[in-house]
């Protein structure tokens, strides 16, 4: 999110509205949809959600608000379409007050264990969630300096910081000089070992701060990890921070602009993290020129505004299968991080509808990447009727020999009001076996749970949300992260604090689909660092499989019953039964005749099925 830092796209003049169905590539809104309209309030605001529930709630605790204005300020009003843009500060300038109440903005979320860790601009905050329905605040740390994204990798807890109030003390007095040697701005390093009494072991400068980063791990020497900062601030002053310089490529070639920072973080001594490289992934390779992908502008007639490409807003690593996807203000790019401390740039790619290139999610299978676009940087209303389907949306790209191939967009469906905040945002994978669905937050447009196993036609399947803030002026808040965890989604609200919610079985998702996927249990998750999801070879997850393959109409519904009677016997027979012998064979015999049934079947239930092979010869090999 970019409070304050507004990105205004092309006039809305003749731009596509939200009816233009052929462009947005998903089915029309439901002008009935009954998010449409809610009333406003802080804590009284009216709920609308459809296939979830809301279990927990707990305020941001004191500290994390400001009593005089506890939901925020209202935001200023946005320059007239058509106005000059103001110029840029001063390289090291310090940022002007945050706004009353802005300085105490929920970010993102990390996890590990049976603890969930909320992010805000003035420091952190870390809940017992081993009950999701009762989480508990364990520790509050304050530490301001936005913007407060963190992650966790055993006992570290990283978190960025952006803004020049930032101090190396976590102290809350601020920095009024232009230079100072008490200013952080960059990647502090907690130890969290004592979950109580968190301590800072490492404070990693960099020129341009950390608006976010990501955690990567060293795939041949697992006593390190590297951290990818991503700046998107000012440059600070040389003098401030050697080396630094915010001059163009054409005057200095040792810029501060057009790289990531990439910090090397010794596991077993951690205040010895520092930056070893600064790659220039944005480099055109043939010219050498480091601002070698867009320039800035729009991309014709009635099309976005993009920023020029000199930054990554965020980064999100699948180590998996040694790739990154970079959200980087005018571009997607995909990055090889088969050398994680050298990544290389493998495809960049444009999107006339984009207008900030903000977050990535892969699926599963590395086959595809949702990009997100931060339309109005997060503190615009920009899901109104008026506001198109493709802007401010997610755009889908298949993966093709290392190439990013657009497939459609997404956008959250129902038309919110002047008053609310609105645009695409965090979110991460449900874990699903055999399709490709996920969580993320709009801001006030709530939560919205969409499948996008076609990436042509993504569907909505589940939603949350409330009312505005406020009901009379637009004031920032809603859903900054939403992220599944364990069987549930976590979602960091910027005014309310966190939100813990439940999927509900319907007729997009059923309760096996939903129990295969609670069977997938992490002990750390950070969304910027993806995990590859195997799962259990158990009957729940093949029911999974067999519960699409039905809504496919793949299989016919006496061939369904029989392969559900077999799934009961085996879990009706454990190892030491004398039927688990021939229970074993009957699955080793059901797996083949999946395997065979694939051979005829379109590509995504071939896939399905056999999977669900894959699954049952596990089972079987269990009862022998």
């Amino acid at each position: 999110m970019q409070l304050n830092r507004l990105i205004v796209g092309a006039a809305l003049a003749g731009a596509a509205s939200w009816g233009m169905l052929a462009a947005a590539q998903q089915p029309a809104p439901d002008p009935k949809d009954p998010r449409i309209g809610l009333k406003g309030g802080l804590r009284d605001a009216a709920v609308a959600a459809r296939h979830m529930e809301l279990t927990a709630n707990l305020p941001k605790p004191e500290g994390f608000f400001d009593p005089e204005a506890p939901a925020g300020a209202p935001i200023p009003p946005e320059r007239p379409a058509g106005a000059p843009p103001e110029p840029p500060p001063a390289p090291g300038t310090p940022a002007p007050p945050a706004p009353r109440g802005g300085g105490f903005t929920n970010s993102d979320l990390a996890f590990f264990g049976t603890h969930a860790v909320v992010g805000n601009y003035h420091g952190f905050n870390i809940y017992d969630v081993e009950n999701a329905r009762k989480p508990r605040l364990m520790t509050s740390v304050v530490c301001p300096g936005g913007q407060g994204d963190v992650s966790v990798w055993g006992h570290l807890l990283f978190m960025s910081v952006e803004q020049t109030r930032g101090r190396l003390d976590c102290g809350l007095q601020g920095i009024d000089e232009t230079v100072s040697k008490e200013r952080f701005r960059g990647v502090r390093i907690f130890d969290i070992t004592d979950i109580q009494k968190p301590r800072q072991v490492a404070a990693v400068q960099t020129c341009r701060g950390s608006h976010t980063h990501t955690l990567v791990p060293d795939p041949k020497n697992p006593s390190r990890i590297f951290v990818y900062g991503s700046g998107t601030s000012t440059v600070r002053p040389g003098e401030e921070l050697s080396g630094c310089s915010g001059k163009d490529a054409k005057e200095d070639p040792n810029t501060s602009l057009f790289s990531i920072d990439v910090i090397e973080v010794p596991l077993g001594a951690p205040q010895n993290a520092k930056i070893v490289n600064q790659p220039r992934i944005f480099m055109d390779e043939t010219t050498g020129n480091l601002a070698g992908l867009w320039q800035g502008g729009n991309h014709g007639e009635g099309t976005q505004t993009s920023r020029m490409t000199n930054q990554c807003h965020d980064i999100t690593v699948y180590s998996a299968i040694g790739l990154a996807a970079g959200a980087c203000s005018g571009n997607g790019i995909l990055l090889d991080i088969a050398d994680p401390e050298n990544p290389k740039r493998l495809d960049h790619v444009v999107d006339k509808s984009f207008a900030y290139w903000h977050s990535a999610t892969f699926n599963n299978d590395g086959t595809k990447v949702v990009f997100t676009d931060e339309w109005g940087g997060g503190s615009r209303p920009r899901c109104r009727a008026s506001d198109p389907l493709t802007w401010g949306a997610d755009a889908i790209f298949d993966i093709v020999d290392k190439k990013l191939v657009f497939k459609g967009y997404y956008k959250m469906p129902a038309a919110q009001s002047e008053q609310e905040n609105c645009v695409a945002h965090n979110g991460s994978l449900i874990p699903v076996p055999g399709r490709d669905i996920m969580v993320q937050s709009w801001y006030q447009g709530g939560v919205s749970v969409f499948d996008f196993t076609d990436s042509t036609r993504p569907v909505e399947i589940a939603f949350f949300d409330r009312g505005p803030v406020d009901g009379d002026k637009l004031i920032s808040g809603g859903y900054w992260s939403s992220y599944y965890y364990n069987g549930f989604i976590y979602a960091a609200e910027i005014a309310r604090g966190i939100d813990i919610f439940r999927l509900l079985p319907s007729d997009y998702l059923t309760q096996n689909e939903l129990d295969a996927a609670a069977q997938v249990r992490w002990e750390e998750f950070n969304s910027q660092q993806q995990p590859k999801v195997a799962w259990p070879a158990t009957t729940v997850v093949a029911r999974a499989y067999l519960d699409q393959l039905k809504r496919g109409n793949a299989v016919t519904a006496a061939r369904a019953d029989t392969i559900s009677a077999t799934l009961q016997r085996a879990d009706q027979t454990t190892s030491r039964d004398k039927a688990a012998s021939t229970v074993a064979t009957e699955l080793t015999t059901l797996a083949t005749e999946l395997e065979r049934d694939a051979a005829g079947a379109d590509a995504r239930n071939a896939a399905r099925m056999r999977a669900m092979a894959e699954t049952v010869r596990g089972r079987a090999g269990q009862l022998r």
